[in-house]
């Protein structure tokens, strides 16, 4: 992503690298949490920034693994958009699965 339009210029359109979107998406069931806020719908979660993820001592939006792995295989339940994505990572081989946990520790 880039920053918009800024009178400071540290901030006026640099590159921000989130590895988020940003966006809403529908988590499936396995995930949701029975609120609505806003327009966004029990399963309806904002892409969380991936910043700092290496740090966090607890995953997902309500904190509920402190497992990186299990974070990630939690975004795979009836009705989620992530749920082909999740079949792509389960289909990697362990050092393909291992790097990605690696890269995601050292944001």
């Amino acid at each position: 992503m880039t920053t918009g339009l800024s009178v400071v210029a540290a901030l006026n359109q640099q590159p921000a690298n989130l590895f988020s979107d940003l966006a809403v998406h529908h988590m499936g069931s396995g995930l949701a949490d029975q609120i609505i806020q806003g327009s966004a719908g029990p399963d309806e979660f904002r892409t969380a920034p991936l910043w700092g993820i290496g740090q966090r001592a607890f995953f997902l939006h309500d904190g509920r693994t402190s497992d990186l792995l299990d974070a990630i295989r939690a975004h795979a339940s009836s009705g989620s958009e992530a749920s082909q994505v999740i079949e792509a990572f389960r289909s990697l081989r362990l050092s393909q699965k291992q790097d990605i946990l690696n890269f995601l520790r050292s944001l």
